[in-house]
């Protein structure tokens, strides 16, 4: 467990100081076993029970006492595939946040080595919290940006088109990520509603620039889609043409085949009467008439640019 006052920065405290100081906010870290033998001491007014194994989404609900809610972040390495997930309650007095992965410490850790505040509220605290969230993204973003460009370059030169697989993935990634944002952003608007009244009106524009600032990364996230769609209707695209091109050669091979194998047929019935069959001359001239009817295939489909 881990007990931090609101200063000038975050600072250190035991759970006694915690409890015995009084009018200072607080931020609390909790795993599920320590938040069951701890949270009657904080007040909150709520019986919450947590499973962090079964949390699905990200989302604040508000009750008479308290805002409780949970996390469900995506590890930006792993989109998709690994998650952290916790959950939190507060009130006017602090935050707890209730986590088994270990996730909130890491970003609470890094808010106290790297933040220092002139007005220390549980506002600018959230702001901050929420921002270290998304503080990669934008790189995140720019990464699949940069894979996507190459994977469209070379899908123009002709030089790879097994890359469906790849685009699915950024796809399912930043649909993933879209996802994400838009539960933060319901989970903002709780905020910003302050229907209990536990953020000074005045340090509600922390919450204003971070739903700004969350609204600028899903517009983002949402151009990549996009982008992603592009490719990928670019690949098929590309297939096709690849596909037109063996069907167009394809034809033109039967094509040329097709008279040849009408003399073949013709020469094959082998009546008795057929004054070619006799000739010392026959076999060169079929020979040459083959030979003459092929260039002609292949030159008159050349005039056309079927070639």
């Amino acid at each position: 467990m881990s007990y931090y006052f609101l200063a000038d920065s975050l600072q250190r405290c035991t759970g006694n100081d915690l409890f015995e100081i009084k009018g200072r906010q607080y931020v609390v870290v909790l795993t599920t076993s320590e938040w069951v033998q701890e949270r009657d001491r904080f007040d909150i007014g709520i019986e919450l029970e947590i499973d962090t194994g079964n949390i699905h989404n990200t989302k604040a609900e508000v009750n008479y006492e308290s805002l409780t809610g949970t996390f469900q972040l995506p590890d930006r390495a792993n989109i998709g595939t690994k998650e952290y997930c916790f959950a939190f309650a507060l009130d006017e007095k602090g935050i707890v946040f209730i986590d088994d992965s270990g996730r909130a410490e890491q970003m609470i850790e890094a808010i106290r080595q790297t933040k220092h505040w002139r007005k220390p509220s549980l506002e600018r605290f959230l702001y901050d919290f929420l921002e270290q969230i998304v503080d990669n993204d934008l790189s995140v973003m720019e990464h699949y940006e940069d894979e996507l460009n190459r994977i469209e370059d070379e899908i123009l030169n002709s030089q790879e088109t097994e890359k469906i697989g790849r685009i699915n993935e950024i796809y399912n990634a930043i649909r993933k990520l879209l996802v994400h944002y838009e539960q933060i952003i319901d989970m903002t608007q709780e905020l910003e509603e302050n229907e209990n009244g536990f953020f000074e009106e005045e340090n509600l524009r922390y919450i204003h620039l971070f739903m700004n600032l969350l609204i600028r990364r899903h517009d983002s996230a949402a151009s990549i889609r996009d982008h992603t769609l592009q490719v990928r209707d670019l690949y098929h695209a590309q297939l096709e043409v690849r596909q037109n091109r063996i069907m167009t050669l394809l034809t033109v091979v039967t094509t040329i085949f097709m008279p040849l194998t009408l003399i073949a047929g013709w020469y094959g019935m082998n009546f008795r009467y057929m004054p070619e069959l006799a000739s010392p001359l026959g076999y060169p001239i079929v020979i040459v008439v083959s030979v003459a009817v092929a260039v002609g295939c292949l030159l008159f489909f050349k005039r056309k640019k079927w070639m």
